[in-house]
């Protein structure tokens, strides 16, 4: 996919300096900068580089001033930074624009759909699902009986949607990623066998949700596992049964959720936080990596160790973790000094 300059200023509203009919069909960093690729230049420590790089084009700020012989192509802009970031969306979604149903797919007869959506090869809609429009469903994908998802919801390939799970509109569902399987319910007997307690629920994921790849949503016994507007979850997050996080919270990788606990809106959790289950977890709360939390968590506390203190606290303690040995040591020395006397 190659773009010219003057089709890159017109997409930013930027002025060209140079030769507008240049293409380009690449990113890079302008210190790697190659022919056919565009940068940007929004850092001043940078700026050393514009004159060296052999990218085709750079973006740059509108009072950018060029004060040696250059070979890559100017696109001026009001900021150089958002431009960029703007034409990374813009690149995106043309990559992905994809429409159409390839074959072969298995579309159940009951199954609803409008014209605009994509199925890739190899996908598979079961019994009664409900399509949004411009749905894009990629190769290998499950989506399972009575699932029903919104407008411009993105399945990667290989996600499993089980059935009976609700998605919003604008969510994304990244490779590899199982939301509504069973959720760990199981009953230990007189013989200390574990019979499996049925999950009956299922996982409602609401509007502008991503889910990261490899991530795991169960559903729930009763009831929904819900997973509220403007979340994101990183790649490789459980989320057990029952479990409710709250608008516009972000998670990090390999973060563990048990059962039943309710997370607050507009938190941070870091990689590797352990939750128990059953909590209640306030609002603007931040969690610093791998922090164990087994206990309820207050609004717009931030906490840090396994099991998780207060951030100041537990840095204030940290000190004297570190110098532990030394401080046994002297305790040492004064006791048998005192035993001496």
């Amino acid at each position: 996919m190659k773009f010219k300059a003057s089709q890159i200023a017109g997409i930013l509203n930027g002025e060209v300096e140079g030769n507008e009919d240049v293409e380009v069909s690449k990113l890079s960093k302008i210190e790697e900068g190659t022919h056919g690729s565009l940068t940007f230049l929004a850092n001043p420590k940078y700026t050393s580089y514009i004159y060296t790089t052999q990218a085709s084009i750079t973006i740059v700020n509108a009072d950018f001033v060029v004060e040696n012989e250059i070979s890559t192509t100017l696109i001026r802009v009001e900021d150089a930074y958002k431009a960029f970031s703007t034409l990374l969306e813009y690149y995106n979604q043309v990559k992905m624009n994809k429409s159409g149903i390839e074959q072969p797919v298995f579309i159940s007869e009951t199954a609803t759909y409008p014209d605009e959506i994509y199925l890739g090869a190899f996908s598979y809609l079961g019994e009664n699902v409900v399509l949004g429009k411009n749905a894009k469903i990629y190769p290998n994908a499950y989506i399972g009986d009575n699932v029903t998802i919104g407008d411009n919801v993105v399945v990667f390939a290989g996600a499993k949607i089980y059935s009976e799970t609700v998605i919003g509109n604008n969510c994304v569902i990244h490779s590899g990623a199982i939301v509504g399987a069973d959720g760990f319910g199981y009953t230990p007997n007189e013989k200390g066998e574990y019979t499996k307690v049925p999950q009956t629920g299922n996982v409602i994921i609401e509007d502008n949700v991503d889910v990261g790849a490899g991530t795991t949503i169960d559903r729930a016994t009763l009831g929904s596992t819900i997973i509220r507007k403007g979340v994101k979850l990183d790649n490789q997050i459980q989320i057990a049964h029952n479990v409710e996080i709250g608008k516009n919270t972000v998670i990090a990788a390999q973060t563990g959720i048990a059962g039943s606990t309710k997370i607050g809106e507009s938190c941070q959790i870091g990689g590797q936080v352990g939750i128990v289950g059953h909590l209640s977890i306030g609002n603007q709360v931040r969690i610093q990596a791998q922090s164990g939390i087994g206990r309820n968590v207050k609004d717009k506390e931030t906490l840090q160790g396994s099991p998780a203190l207060n951030y100041g606290d537990y840095n204030k303690s940290y000190v004297h973790f570190k110098n532990l040995p030394s401080i046994i040591q002297r305790f040492n020395t004064l006791e048998k000094k005192s035993n001496n006397d």
